[in-house]
């Protein structure tokens, strides 16, 4: 009998072990990000700062292909401004806050080979960047996603996100 249950125990252990994947999880890109730091580096000094004092935002990769990305100055919500969507009388302050916020959709490719995401822009909040490819250089640390431009004129930016709960 007790020949038996060693058998039924070794069994259940090689199964176990069997379904174990030998590769480690590695972290995946999709789902919902939550902007924890977006810096900017001085090249005189070598230094980081927040980039305009602070930002917040989101970013969404669907796992179908699908990028959405809002970024926008810390408190921009508590503004107190309100204003007619879809309206050409929106008073002057209202236009100025506007311009604190920054969104694309598009659609997203992974060089695994490179670490580099490229979103191509289908819409976004700037009408001379619709249709223009952004591309970013990426790696985990933990559970964080850092990610930063190549293009030359945001190559000074470095961005954490966390994932969203």
């Amino acid at each position: 009998m007790k020949s038996l249950k060693y058998i039924v125990f070794t069994g259940i252990l090689a199964f176990a072990f069997s379904c174990q994947n030998d590769k480690p999880i590695s972290p995946t890109i999709t789902g919902l990000w939550k902007l924890e730091s977006m810096k900017v580096r001085d090249t005189a000094t070598n230094t980081w700062s927040h980039y305009r004092g602070g930002m917040d935002g989101y970013l969404l990769y669907d796992g179908n292909g699908h990028v959405a990305l809002h970024l926008y100055e810390k408190s921009y919500e508590k503004a107190g401004i309100e204003f007619p969507n879809f309206n050409d009388s929106i008073p002057l302050e209202a236009l100025k806050h506007i311009t604190k916020s920054y969104y694309y959709m598009g659609n997203y490719k992974i060089s695994e080979a490179d670490s580099i995401v490229s979103h191509y822009k289908l819409s976004h909040s700037n009408p001379s960047e619709f249709g223009l490819t952004a591309e970013r250089r990426f790696y985990f640390s933990g559970d964080t996603l850092v990610m930063q431009p190549i293009e030359r004129k945001n190559s000074k930016l470095k961005l954490k996100w966390l994932k969203a709960k």
